[in-house]
């Protein structure tokens, strides 16, 4: 959700996507972004804990734990049910766009 909206970014709908699998610690949130969006995004780690803190505090992310690796401390996000709900509604908004676009360009290409 950017700043005054309802909307899920892109970075945010990848980072939910990335903690449908379980817990995950930020440099694995990074990797796991990047995998999942074929490389088109890559958080920096200031903008991930930018977006952390906002899904944070909308509820959709919690803490599940923290660890000390190495002297530093880790945490790990998990999603929330309200979470999960909200990127599964985020992926079909996307999937019904994407098919008026798609409708119309195959029928142009049909014409």
């Amino acid at each position: 959700m950017p700043r005054g909206s309802s909307e899920v970014s892109e970075p945010m709908y990848f980072v939910l996507a990335a903690l449908l699998d379980g817990p995950l610690h930020g440099y694995a949130i990074i990797k796991g972004v990047a995998e999942l969006s074929g490389g088109r995004v890559k958080p920096s780690v200031g903008t991930l804990y930018g977006v952390l803190d906002r899904l944070a505090a909308n509820g959709v992310i919690v803490v599940d734990r923290e660890e000390t690796v190495d002297g530093r401390r880790r945490r790990y996000f998990r999603i929330t049910d309200s979470g999960s709900a909200l990127v599964r509604a985020e992926a079909e908004r996307m999937h019904e766009a994407a098919s008026v676009v798609r409708g119309r360009a195959l029928g142009a290409f049909f014409a």
